[in-house]
């Protein structure tokens, strides 16, 4: 790729991008850029030149109400209306009954149901496998639209990954010990490979609805001091039905981003071996120490030091061009939560003459 100068006409807003209607972020802009945000993210992941540090909102994940998982945990973001607080919780698209608490803003499995599964070798008599081709696939193509052209990167998200699937069907205690009891251990593994290839239809799905060229996938995998599980156990129990479903959309040109909560950091190994490509750890992570060890082999998102909002605009210059320096070394996802505007333009602008130079 030609590594064209940054210019100033690059700040220049050409548009908007459409967002799910209940986005976490505002619509974002869209800049008068050399290449599309997708095209730059594309390159960077592929070990090619690229013109630009990525960020968050380079990619847009649509959690669509086809899906009860996002209905259930209160999650649905597309482009159809607001869920109601009556249409958060419920089944499931296993059944599983969840209930909305909003003081937290997010659902839990309802307390004191039973769990579906006792022992992981029951699952072939108790799983009730969901319907997929019978969803209204039309009517959320037709619903979401507006996705398909974007020149960012669109994605679908799955909320339940495996480790979380199985605590959804035998509880956190049930599910830990699962991974562990060579009893269990063949079964879990079964179960897996056969999520794996359910969600690989669920994404073909999406591919023919709306053209996803990402997938989101939702697996917790620590707590907030450590993980729940060993890397071995890691590699062993779970590593191979994740890279099952990233090899398929690698192959397929897609990206495959991992969300997974907690302090990670001795997973990440893990992640490396399903052939993840993006990870966006928790701040209780080192970030630092992460890139420096693994910035080469996936790609990490880093959070922008958060300033007042009321920081001048010489301190937000500062903070940029040291952000920058230090995660450019290797391609890396920016994100600023707590910082001031005009930010993610600077970390843009800083970004495109560290890595091309100034016009």
């Amino acid at each position: 790729m030609n590594k064209v100068p940054f210019s100033e006409d690059e700040l220049k807003i050409v548009g908007q991008y459409v967002a799910p209607t209940e986005s976490w972020f505002a619509p974002p802009k869209i800049y008068n850029t050399p290449i599309t945000a997708e095209q730059n993210l594309r390159a960077a992941l592929k070990g090619e030149d690229y013109l630009w540090m990525p960020t968050l909102t380079d990619i847009c994940n649509v959690q669509s109400r086809i899906n009860p998982d996002h209905i259930a945990r209160a999650e649905v973001q597309d482009l159809g209306p607001k869920q109601a607080l009556e249409e958060k919780g419920g089944p499931d698209l296993f059944g599983v009954e969840w209930v909305f608490v909003p003081t937290v803003g997010g659902s839990m499995e309802k307390p004191g149901n039973p769990h579906l599964l006792n022992d992981a070798n029951e699952w072939k008599e108790k799983i009730v496998w969901p319907d997929i081709d019978s969803f209204d696939w039309e009517g959320m193509a037709k619903l979401n639209a507006p996705f398909r052209d974007q020149p960012r990167v669109i994605g679908c998200t799955f909320q339940n990954g495996m480790f979380e699937r199985l605590i959804s069907f035998m509880g956190f205690e049930g599910a830990s010990m699962a991974l562990i009891d060579e009893d269990q251990q063949d079964a879990v593994k079964e179960l897996f490979d056969k999520l794996a290839d359910m969600y690989i239809h669920f994404i073909s799905k999406y591919r023919e609805a709306i053209g996803v060229r990402e997938v989101y996938f939702h697996d917790d995998w620590g707590s907030q001091r450590a993980p729940f599980f060993s890397v071995d156990t890691c590699i062993e129990m779970i590593v191979p039905a994740i890279r099952k479903i990233a090899d398929w959309c690698h192959e397929r040109d897609m990206i495959f981003q991992l969300h997974s909560c907690g302090k990670n950091e001795l997973l990440v190994p893990a992640m490396i071996e399903a052939h993840v490509d993006i990870w966006w750890g928790q701040a209780m992570n080192d970030k630092a120490m992460l890139y420096e060890k693994y910035g080469d082999k996936i790609m990490l998102g880093i959070d922008v030091p958060p300033l007042p909002m009321d920081a001048d605009h010489e301190t937000i210059v500062k903070t940029a061009k040291e952000f920058v320096a230090k995660y450019t070394k290797y391609p890396a996802m920016a994100a600023a939560f707590l910082t001031p505007p005009g930010m993610m333009e600077e970390i843009y602008k800083q970004s495109r003459i560290a890595l091309c130079g100034i016009a």
